[in-house]
């Protein structure tokens, strides 16, 4: 997936591709978790389609849930959102890969440090 040690930097245009691709990466999944909130909320909570996304949104910030949940269900879906919290845990390591990467690819210090 990245190059090795042994081989150059990528260009500047080529790296901007890589990171771009990274932060789409990040951005999918963090919308696929906002989603999924947003429709558990609705269609289990019985919120409105705002309240719903405010929630969804709170819960992935960390903050919690904002409206009172009535059903035994919707609090079902709110601790087991709140439990996960796998929402920010695959969106850290694509964005930030490129970066570290090249990092220890530019300092000649830490080449031959990394062979297995």
């Amino acid at each position: 997936m990245y190059e090795h040690q042994t081989h150059p930097l990528l260009s500047r245009a080529k790296f901007a591709r890589r990171v771009a691709r990274r932060l789409l990466l990040a951005l999918f999944l963090v919308g696929i978790a906002l989603g999924i909130g947003v429709l558990g909320y609705h269609l289990i909570g019985g919120l409105s389609w705002i309240d719903s996304l405010l929630n969804a949104s709170m819960i992935l910030g960390g903050m919690g849930p904002v409206d009172p949940l009535r059903s035994s269900a919707a609090k079902i879906f709110a601790g087991f959102r709140r439990h996960r919290r796998t929402d920010d845990r695959p969106v850290c390591p694509p964005s930030f890969a490129p970066f570290s990467h090249r990092r220890k690819m530019r300092d000649p210090a830490t080449v031959g440090k990394f062979r297995r």
